[in-house]
């Protein structure tokens, strides 16, 4: 099917109790691997392209390759940009024809973040595609620290931004390999009070995947980012297929020896959150 926005698979998971799975993707084999999962599972997926990403392939390649898997896929497939830093990133994807775009600003002061994030929201709006937003940065595992969202300025935020979805810094961290943290369920409560956004947790492979969950069920979390647990089921399974037969050196099929680990992977998260 074609490619569908964000605001389309998170709309029905506010109102069903879910979340959806935004996939942190590096290359051919764990898009596919992701798009198989979701197919398997019966949920939508999202397909993000970061920094890092965009750094080894450019936009304009990722958004073919987003938009062939979702045309020969049975359930629908976003096609998100993670972390744009400017308006240039931004209008770089939509112009690849991405489907949703994801402004970071969460590193600057609340009037700049505002202006903006609202300049790229409209943008996106304008051409029929939905914009994420992040207000409280979220740090990195053994790196810099996460400022935590202040609800109000989280409502201000959502109000004049006009964002589809809000990505907050409560509890969680980027690049965490294991599930020893868990999120700040008392600044959750207080931001959803004030404000009927879909939630957006980046650093999802942190969170422990009971509380994801749970909390995908009770809460307006209805996008997770997940990315260090499926790189790490990537890297264990690239190993094992290299140190397999060291005379082994065609790339293909060496990659092709990860797609079903990934897969499992990512079935494993995207079952656990797509539960009502």
């Amino acid at each position: 099917m074609p490619l569908v926005t964000l605001k389309d698979v998170l709309q029905p998971a506010l109102a069903n109790g879910t979340a959806i799975g935004g996939l942190v993707t590096l290359g051919w084999e764990d898009m596919r691997a992701y798009v198989a999962a979701a197919e398997a599972v019966g949920c939508p997926v999202i397909l993000q392209a970061g920094p890092g990403c965009r750094e080894h392939t450019p936009l304009p390649v990722l958004g073919v390759m987003f938009r062939h898997l979702a045309e020969m896929a049975s359930v629908p497939v976003v096609a998100h940009l993670d972390h744009g830093y400017t308006y240039d990133d931004c209008s770089a994807a939509l112009d690849a024809g991405f489907t949703s775009l994801m402004f970071d600003g969460s590193r600057k002061p609340l009037a700049q973040n505002i202006a903006e994030t609202r300049r790229i929201a409209d943008m996106a709006h304008a051409a029929g595609i939905s914009c994420e937003g992040e207000i409280g940065f979220v740090g990195y595992d053994q790196g810099e620290a996460s400022a935590g969202t202040d609800p109000k300025e989280a409502a201000v935020f959502a109000l004049e931004t006009g964002v589809d979805a809000m990505a907050i810094s409560a509890g969680n961290v980027h690049l965490q390999q294991d599930q020893s943290g868990g999120l700040d369920e008392d600044r959750i409560a207080a931001i959803q009070a004030v404000t009927d956004v879909p939630l957006v947790i980046h650093g999802g492979s942190g969170v422990p995947a009971e509380q994801r969950r749970r909390l995908a069920q009770t809460t307006n979390i209805c996008k997770y980012n997940i990315g260090t647990e499926l790189r790490m089921a990537f890297g264990a399974a690239l190993r094992a297929s290299v140190n397999s037969d060291p005379d082994r050196f065609d790339r293909v099929s060496i990659l092709k020896d990860t797609e079903g680990s990934v897969q499992s992977a990512a079935e494993t998260v995207l079952r656990a959150i797509s539960t009502p």
